[in-house]
């Protein structure tokens, strides 16, 4: 699967790093770098997850070229490693980060000297056997995880066999974690996963949907595929799709307005898309959804635009109602995506209770997380890359004086956690509000195509 450039006959390989954050840049190294004699990578650099760095992608993934596997360093080390090991090129390779970031990246590499690049869909998608339907964003948190489940709802409701394909959140052993599949609980279990990885997989499989993941999604394609008849490509951050889609949704939130041309590489979907969910109409302030209506249609005058709601649920809202309470958000959202509250806050509103600050209390890690992302509250983002930080942030619930935990994350923290409170838990789905619709649209492109 490498792709080879042009390059002057006899000439000396391209020296590369690839900046990642444990996604895109093993992604981009497997499709494009891999088998490519024309390169060779030196390194990633890793940022955004706790514990990257200091590992090596092992040489069973990388290939001929690489016997000793590639290093794996912080980014904080880029200028000097791009110095000391004479670096020809930078590739930039993660996601949901500002287009200001991305550039102040870029000037210190070509300030060392390197070239500085992106690579994009037609370098790394990958082409299928089967349809693929991607689900994209322009920001973390804007709502792929329930727009992904509606589509896999309507599929399957017209007969057709889905299979997920996650982006990858390949935290643990790398070599293990090549290729995964996932259709049970016990899957969970089986691979370790964190609570990042059960926030987007245990809702698939609770609704009976196989889901793959990994760190080699050539693989993964081979095996996805042999089984689905519509692969659904479920991305994560706010990243285009890996394999080339036959149909682009892409998900944009209006509580953070502007934000669809100010990131990347979200601003690459909202242009790529073939439809655009407007998401939160029911929340967000009415001039806002307006305003992004407004940006999508300059940016892509050709996309179908959904207007969408995520109604909240509580189950049991009395437990929590009018009483103070420790309330945990998705991580992500709150972190890098920027948010300072979710649909555990809404519903804490919704119910009258009182978030307590859980600041004073955090243990560990959880404390440099609320120094980095100082715009922070009175909420507790659901951090768990790994069994050292979940159990801090159990710690952590379990020593914020309150009484009830409100869970706005998708997945059941008191099943994971042993939390010393009552617990409540927050849901939402994407309900569509008007034509067009995701059911009408899916029915055109993709499956009157495999039902007739």
């Amino acid at each position: 699967m490498s792709r080879l450039n042009s390059h002057s006959q006899g000439a000396e390989p391209r020296r590369v790093v690839i900046m990642g954050a444990a996604g895109r840049d093993f992604h981009n190294f497997n499709v494009y770098y891999r088998d490519n004699p024309y390169y060779r990578v030196v390194a990633f650099t890793a940022t955004q997850i706790p514990d990257i760095e200091g590992r090596v992608y092992p040489a069973a993934l990388a290939g001929a070229l690489y016997p000793e596997g590639i290093p794996i360093i912080s980014e904080k080390e880029l200028a000097d490693l791009v110095r000391k090991e004479q670096v020809d090129e930078v590739v930039f390779a993660y996601s949901d980060v500002s287009h200001q970031y991305v550039m102040n990246r870029a000037s210190l590499a070509l300030a060392c000297g390197a070239d500085f690049r992106l690579l994009g869909p037609k370098s790394t998608m990958l082409q299928a056997k089967v349809p693929v339907v991607a689900v994209t964003a322009a920001r973390t948190g804007a709502g792929k995880s329930q727009t992904t489940r509606k589509v896999a709802e309507i599929l399957t409701a017209a007969g057709l066999k889905v299979v997920v394909v996650r982006h990858p959140m390949p935290y643990g052993n790398l070599e293990e974690q090549a290729v995964q599949r996932f259709a049970a609980h016990s899957d969970l279990e089986k691979h370790r996963c964190t609570i990042e990885e059960r926030e987007e997989y245990e809702p698939h499989i609770d609704r009976g949907n196989v889901v793959y993941a990994g760190v080699d999604y050539g693989k993964i394609l081979e095996q996805a595929e042999a089984e689905a008849d519509v692969l659904l490509w479920d991305g994560g951050n706010n990243d285009f799709s890996f394999y080339r889609p036959d149909l682009t949704i892409t998900v944009v939130d209006p509580h953070r307005p502007g934000h669809e041309t100010s990131y990347h590489p979200g601003e690459t979907n909202v242009r790529m898309a073939d439809v655009v969910v407007v998401n939160k109409v029911d929340s967000a302030p009415p001039e806002q959804v307006e305003q992004v209506i407004e940006t999508v249609r300059k940016l892509n005058p050709n996309a179908l635009i959904i207007r969408a709601a995520s109604p909240i649920t509580v189950d049991d809202p009395q437990i929590a109602r009018g009483k103070r309470a420790v309330v945990v958000e998705d991580g992500p959202t709150l972190t890098h995506g920027e948010m300072a509250y979710g649909a555990g806050s809404i519903a804490a509103e919704r119910i009258g209770a009182t978030p307590v600050d859980p600041r004073p209390y955090a243990v560990g890690s959880l404390k440099g997380v609320f120094q980095t992302y100082s715009h922070l509250g009175a909420v507790l983002p659901a951090m768990g890359y790994g069994e050292t930080q979940m159990r801090e942030l159990q710690e952590t619930i379990n020593a914020t004086p309150a009484d009830v935990v409100i869970i706005g994350t998708p997945i059941d923290l008191g099943r994971l956690l042993h939390l010393d409170k009552p617990f409540v838990r927050v849901r939402y789905d994407l309900e569509e509000q008007g034509e067009p619709n995701l059911a009408s649209i899916l029915e055109e492109r993709i499956i009157s195509k495999l039902t007739k």
